[in-house]
């Protein structure tokens, strides 16, 4: 049962509801209607603000308020105050001290007070100037103070003690707090609830929730004993580490309390004196402290009855109260619980505050419930309240999660006419919505905007670079990271070095990151480990290897210790390298150095060795995994798997396969394509034929499953059975990449499905998936088939190869202009006759050929001229392509032409030149001049060899390009390895 909804914590929503109940409403108990808060009058606004001069929130009579504005128009402290004598009264001087702002002046005006005549040193101004000290944690001057005030005479009170355990605390010297709290007793002094209380809570913000029960529980009993508390256990927020060894804090501690020791109370109270009777907490702020104590510590039982005895006790409950125990119930689930107390809250006459809504806004995000959480937001004003930093950074951090950008900018609106600014943690939120919805310039600006509104620290810098660079976008990550800074010589902080250094390499430039490492230490920042794995890492991802090793050592040499995913990845980019007797030499040095290996370390070396068919190598590395206690997963079982194929041995893969049916979750798809493979490589058909079957029965087979069995079928002569295997691969979206597009092109390819290789080529494009150098080979091979002059092939290959502007697209535009893919080819065509640079006689030639081929002669002779313009001389291609043009546009004037100059020895003699000189005749219905060149053709081609077959090449073109993937069925395993 959880404590909430415990019989105890029913009992106290009973009381809440009977009390409750009985002063207001005697016909019984409403039940709560939900989220409703009634707007404030104006009279109760009015009523709730305090008035004040200045900021100040209390008004003061007499000589004050001249004497005050004295000391805030002149630096000089001393004649401020000698221009009012000395005929200020002890509680005067009091508040002159407390509204001090700094603690210099605070000093200046104390020391002024003890220099006049008749002042009488007392607990209550020390109190002041002690607390001023303590919080601007100035130890050696509060040191200074305490001496003395004991040289005076002036003992601590309990309001003392009370300060100082305060002001300790939240400096983090949580020891040193509660060693006050030991000389207090050794005065003998029992903390009263004030100080009881301020213990409680420092304890508390420690996180040490069983000290801070055990301490107010045994002052309820009169009892106050730090001796089982176990101070030295304690350790301070500002070292972190509960060291033995005393800290400069701590020597001043010491030194306070010798110097306590010496002045002698009039009456050093025995234990019987103050240990006599149970107490019981009577302030609003005690409960409160406690309910908040309970309720961080998860004890949401205590935290009930703690709350139950507090209306029992009839002890004031203020807003506080409410909101505390709301966070409670809420923060652990129980949000009915928390809109129950909202609702009695009201009853009672106790407002909600800014606090009460942003807490609901928060459990209501935290449970999902967005519409509700903006709904508390937007009731903030409707009753009279205004949001604060923390509302909107907890309603910006709800909308810019959700991409929700209108919502986003009518809250940064609202910031706007509060006249405030954007709080610093939410910026990074802001701009990585706007830079996940493609709104560059707003996160720009908007980063401009707040970095204009005050500066922001390296860490807001460094979330904003890490935004950009998530999203591949390194310029701008570079531009935030080089941009003015407001302070003269703020220096970048090393968390922006690392995360530009991670923007540069998710962009892969690194060069820019090896180039901003170099620089680090001359600006003034050295490089943690942090930065040595990221670039470690990254240049073992990038396969640079030397790089990555030379870093390896550095860091070494540096005293860093690198981590185990930085000496695998270097070991990993070895063993991608097929350079394994480096990838051993770095896993001999991770273990001498301490760092121990892993199942992601093994699995490298061994899918390396396996790669490589080096079945004893790998098979003693598996031994040393097992022998280490590392169990091998379903991935170093595939490599091994791997190895035994690499040297055709069945039995071993097969015995391992069976091996790893009993391993949890048993076989995976990667294992099970793998023993596909395996049966491709022996052709294996009908075994290779019953896996898959298996697989596609579990539904299983993925991609490479059905690739490796198409692989297999085509192998084997069986075209029929690839086609099937390839259609039903198309049918059930098993297209998603390159490889598995040129696998099925290929299969069509070899069955002589031509166009349907150009729709396919046509998809991937349309799915903005590049086409790489597997799918150009098909291509290639398509053009040959499809009776693409050998010339043309060549000259596209050529300009392929070496990378001009264009040339892919030339190669698309011919490809769809073979297979007849007419609105293909034209939109492909039109594409390159708007380029805007310069293109190379083969993307002429190509667009030309389009053209011409569908019948847009205007346009194929436009390219012709602008080829011309670009003093560019018509190649054999051209020739080939303008001639074709002019026989399907029946201008055969324009054939003769070229045809003369061929047969004048203006153009070199070639048989796929006349062939197209022929073919054109044919297509213009002269026949009669066609058979005229075909034995012109017959007598200029005698002295030349024969040309080569296009077809002798085509078979080995395609299975080129099917060889160049049959690794694809490993593809999947050594991405994952």
């Amino acid at each position: 049962m959880h404590p909430l909804s415990s019989p105890k914590f029913l009992l106290i929503k009973d009381i809440m509801v009977n009390s409750l109940a009985d002063e207001r409403n005697p016909k019984g108990p409403r039940a709560f209607q939900g989220f409703k808060i009634q707007c404030r009058s104006s009279t109760a606004a009015l009523s709730t603000k305090s008035s004040s001069i200045n900021g100040r929130k209390k008004r003061y009579g007499g000589v004050l308020p001249s004497v005050l504005r004295s000391l805030e128009s002149k630096n000089n402290v001393e004649e401020a105050l000698n221009s009012f004598g000395g005929n200020l009264s002890p509680k005067e001087q009091t508040v002159i001290l407390k509204e001090q702002i700094s603690w210099e002046r605070v000093l200046r005006v104390f020391e002024w007070f003890k220099s006049r005549k008749g002042y009488v040193p007392n607990v209550i101004h020390y109190n002041v100037v002690l607390r001023a000290l303590g919080r601007a944690q100035k130890w050696d001057e509060l040191r200074l103070c305490w001496i003395e005030m004991a040289k005076n005479g002036v003992l601590a009170s309990n309001n003392t003690y009370g300060m100082l355990v305060d002001v300790y605390g939240k400096a983090g010297l949580v020891k040193e707090s509660l060693l006050w709290i030991k000389h207090m007793r050794q005065r003998g002094l029992l903390p009263d609830e004030v100080t009881m209380n301020t213990v409680v809570r420092v304890l508390k913000d420690a996180r040490e929730f069983d000290r801070a029960d055990r301490f107010y529980k045994d002052w309820c009993l009169g009892r106050v004993e730090l001796d089982n508390l176990d101070v030295e256990s304690i350790a301070d927020s500002v070292n972190g580490n509960g060291s033995a060894l005393i800290s400069f804090k701590q020597f001043l501690s010491t030194e306070l309390f010798k110097t306590g020791g010496r002045i002698s109370a009039p009456k050093v109270m025995g234990a019987s004196d103050v240990e006599t009777s149970v107490r019981k907490p009577r302030l609003t702020s005690t409960y409160n402290t406690l309910i908040d104590m309970y309720g961080k510590a998860g004890r949401l039982k205590d935290a009930a009855e703690v709350f139950a005895e507090m209306l029992k006790s009839g002890v004031a409950m203020d807003t506080i109260t409410f909101n505390t125990m709301i966070f409670t119930c809420g923060s652990h689930g129980n949000l009915s619980e928390a809109e129950l107390l909202l609702a009695n809250m009201e009853e009672r006459g106790i407002s909600p505050d800014t606090k009460t809504f942003n807490i609901f806004l928060s459990l209501y995000a935290d449970a999902g419930k967005i519409e509700a959480a903006l709904n508390c937001y937007r009731k903030i004003r409707e009753v009279g309240l205004s949001p604060d930093s923390v509302t909107h950074r907890a309603v910006l951090h709800i909308l810019c999660e959700r991409n929700m950008v209108e919502d986003v900018e009518a809250v940064l609106l609202d910031i706007e006419r509060s006249g405030l600014h954007v709080d610093e943690h939410s910026l990074p939120g802001v701009v990585k919505m706007y830079i996940n919805e493609g709104l560059l310039d707003k996160a720009k600006s908007s980063f401009e905007k707040s970095e204009s509104d005050g500066g922001l620290s390296s860490k807001t810098r460094g979330a904003i670079i890490d935004a950009y660079a998530e999203n591949g976008l390194w310029a701008e990550a570079e531009a935030v990271f080089y941009g003015k800074r407001d302070l003269i010589g703020q220096r970048k902080d090393i968390l922006e070095y690392n995360v530009m250094i991670k923007a540069y390499g998710k962009a892969k430039l690194y060069d820019k990151a090896l180039s901003l490492f170099k620089g680090m230490r001359n600006c003034g920042s050295w490089p943690d480990e942090c930065t040595y794995n990221s670039l470690i890492q990254m240049f073992s991802g990038g396969d640079l290897v030397e790089q990555a090793r030379e870093l390896l050592a550095e860091m070494q040499g540096v005293g860093l210790k690198p981590h185990r995913l930085t000496f695998s990845a270097v070991i990993a980019c070895y063993a991608r390298l097929g350079q394994l007797s480096d990838a051993v030499g770095v896993y001999q040095e991770m273990v001498r150095v301490g760092v121990t290996p892993n199942e992601v370390v093994y699995g490298s070396i061994i899918n390396g060795f396996a790669e490589s068919g080096r079945v004893e190598d790998a098979l003693q590395y598996l031994c040393q995994m097992e022998e280490s206690g590392i169990s091998p997963n379903q991935i170093v079982l595939t490599s091994m798997i791997k190895a035994y194929s690499k040297v055709g041995n069945l039995e071993g893969a097969k015995a391992l396969y069976e091996k790893m049916k009993d391993l949890e979750g048993g076989l995976d798809i990667v294992a099970s394509n793998s023993m596909i493979s395996l049966y491709a490589d022996l052709g294996m058909v009908s075994e290779a034929k019953l896996l898959f079957e298996d697989l596609r029965e579990k539904g299983w087979a993925d991609g490479v499953s059905f690739a490796t069995m198409m692989y297999l079928y085509k192998n084997m002569g069986m075209f029929d059975e690839a086609i099937d295997i390839a259609e039903e691969m198309k049918e059930s979206g098993l297209l998603r990449d390159c490889t598995s597009y040129n696998k099925v092109m290929a299969c069509y390819a070899t069955n002589g499905q031509l166009r349907e290789c150009g729709e396919l080529l046509h998809e991937m494009v349309t799915r903005k998936l590049l086409p790489d150098s597997g799918t150009f080979k098909v291509l290639f091979t398509v053009l040959k088939k499809g009776g693409f002059p050998i010339e043309a092939v060549t000259q596209l290959e050529s300009s392929y190869q070496e990378g001009n502007p264009y040339a892919r697209q030339a190669v698309i535009t011919s490809l769809f202009s073979v297979v007849g893919l007419r609105e293909f080819a034209i939109e492909s065509c039109d594409t390159l006759a708007k380029a805007d640079v310069v293109l190379d006689s083969s993307a002429y030639n190509a667009a030309i050929y389009a053209y011409g081929v569908f019948g847009k002669t205007d346009k194929a002779l436009n390219i012709f001229m602008k080829m011309q313009d670009e003093d560019l001389e018509p190649d054999l291609v051209t020739y080939i392509n303008l001639v074709a043009c002019y026989g399907i546009a029946g201008m055969v004037e324009g054939v003769k032409r070229i045809y003369g100059q061929l047969k004048f020895g203006e153009i070199e003699p070639r048989e796929s030149l006349f062939k197209a000189i022929i073919d054109a005749y044919k297509n213009a219905n002269r026949d009669d001049l066609a058979k005229l060149v075909t034995q012109e053709m017959r007598f200029a081609l005698e002295s030349q060899p024969a040309s080569d077959s296009v077809t002798e090449d085509e078979s080995d073109d395609l299975q080129e390009a099917s060889d160049s993937e049959a690794v694809y069925e490993h593809a999947e395993i050594n991405s994952v390895l």
